[in-house]
């Protein structure tokens, strides 16, 4: 029933985005929508299936599936987290040696399907608003689920590219000429997405999985975005509210379980049944585990720099890394399973984790001066991983000394997980010290270039500093 549903949701998301994909914005006629959404939002059933062919697309879109050209690989190579060998595809090795093209396809994948993304959601809350047939309290719901992943798209849009143009309407001839605008312009509207989200989601998971957006999503989200806005007192606010809903979210003692389908550590999942075919396993599994049999497939491994990080009794080490002898070669084993067609389906993509929020809210609190709260977050990650406790070896630990211990343990609690060490370079202002071994690197290489295609589709676009 489950497979019935998401072929259903997927059709009507093919309606809702007849006349409406960035790949029309240039078309000279004019669309026709009435009969379109009349369809889609004919009852609520079919709203709910269009909103669910949206959370399936997030699974098959290049930024957020987790394959090839996703922020996860992409941003992960550039970091120096990921490395990226034994394949003669110039084009991915631009990622680590930060020579990226304007012309090359994975960086015009991302920023395209993050693209699509944005228009799917501006054109089913423009669908939903004008609807009559919809229930009000779904409604709300909807939209609050369509803003969310409007707001998440925008977050790392702004992230990878800084200047891009905001797009909220399916207005094509508007939109294909379209200007960048700063990223504070962005960050405004990604806040009042996630307010209304949070104000109007229901507290639990409308699908039962923890595969669409609830109110927890949505402020979990939130104290991502005041942590990058420097907002500290937000920030904290709302991961103590995420924290404190125990009733649905715990660390999870075995690290073996956390990126298990539905994990009480998951906050926020995508699931591989939007794929639409026979595979039940992630894209992040077949990016990432290096399989003994099939090795010579293989093109990502880890930095051993990154593996140097861990302590020889940190368990994330023996539960979350893999070796493989004949490459010589760590791999990032989160997910176990590369290859699948076994249902139900045994691991869903993470997106959004409890841990990440005790390391958010240590962060905020630190910066708040509130440095033994801070330490008993960060306590929490390093008792999972089997670390000495803070508390205990370092209870007078610095402030600058517990700030490079929390950016550390982000690193080997989040690695491989959608780019945040990439992420947290620029943010900290340790990316230029961290390249500048390296002949190619210059400090305009922070950011991606944007798509020479892009550029060719609308005048007004101008190319990033450095490109």
């Amino acid at each position: 029933m489950k497979i019935n549903n998401s072929i259903f949701g997927t059709i009507i998301l093919l309606l809702l985005s007849i006349n409406f994909s960035c790949e029309d914005q240039v078309s000279i006629d004019a669309p026709t929508d009435k009969l379109v959404r009349t369809e889609v939002f004919r009852n609520d059933r079919t709203a709910i299936s269009a909103m669910n062919g949206i959370y399936n697309e997030l699974y098959q879109a290049d930024f957020s599936g987790g394959s090839r050209s996703s922020v996860t690989v992409l941003a992960g190579l550039s970091s120096d987290n990921v490395q990226y060998f034994n394949s003669v595809n110039l084009n991915m090795m631009e990622f680590p040696d930060h020579e990226i093209l304007p012309t090359n396809p994975g960086n015009l994948e991302l920023w395209s399907s993050a693209y699509n993304i944005i228009y799917l959601c501006n054109s089913f809350i423009e669908g939903l608003i004008n609807s009559t047939s919809i229930d009000l309290e779904l409604k709300q719901q909807l939209e609050g689920e369509a803003r969310f992943i409007r707001a998440f798209t925008y977050f790392y849009l702004i992230n990878l590219y800084d200047k891009v143009p905001l797009i909220l309407n399916t207005d094509y001839k508007v939109n294909a000429l379209k200007l960048q605008v700063e990223k504070e312009e962005i960050y405004t509207q990604i806040e009042d997405d996630l307010k209304f989200s949070s104000e109007t989601l229901n507290t639990s998971y409308r699908n039962s999985e923890r595969t669409s957006a609830n109110k927890y999503v949505a402020k979990a989200f939130q104290a991502r975005v005041y942590l990058f806005l420097g907002d500290w007192q937000a920030s904290e606010k709302l991961s103590t509210e995420v924290i404190d809903e125990t009733a649905s979210y715990e660390i999870l003692d075995s690290l073996d379980d956390v990126f298990l389908a539905n994990s009480r550590e998951a906050i926020w999942q995508i699931s591989p049944i939007g794929g639409g075919g026979i595979a039940s396993n992630t894209n992040d599994g077949s990016m990432f585990v290096i399989d003994p049999f099939f090795s010579f497939f293989s093109t990502l491994k880890l930095d051993e720099s990154l593996v140097a990080e861990f302590s020889e009794n940190d368990l994330r080490r023996k539960k979350w890394i893999g070796y493989n002898a004949s490459l010589k070669a760590y791999f990032s084993h989160k997910y176990k399973i590369s290859a699948s067609s076994k249902f139900p389906i045994q691991e869903y993509s993470m997106v959004l984790r409890l841990a990440e929020q005790y390391l958010i809210r240590a962060e905020a609190r630190l910066k708040m001066g509130k440095t033994q709260e801070a330490v008993a977050d960060l306590d929490v990650i390093r008792k999972r991983a089997n670390l000495s406790l803070l508390t205990e070896i370092n209870p007078t630990i610095s402030g600058e000394a517990l700030l490079r211990e929390i950016y550390t343990q982000r690193r080997v609690e989040l690695f491989t997980e959608w780019g945040h060490r990439w992420f947290d370079l620029k943010r900290s202002g340790h990316i230029d010290t961290t390249f500048n071994n390296s002949p190619t690197w210059e400090i305009t290489d922070r950011f991606y270039p944007i798509p020479s295609e892009e550029i060719s589709k609308n005048p007004n676009l101008i190319q990033n500093d450095g490109y």
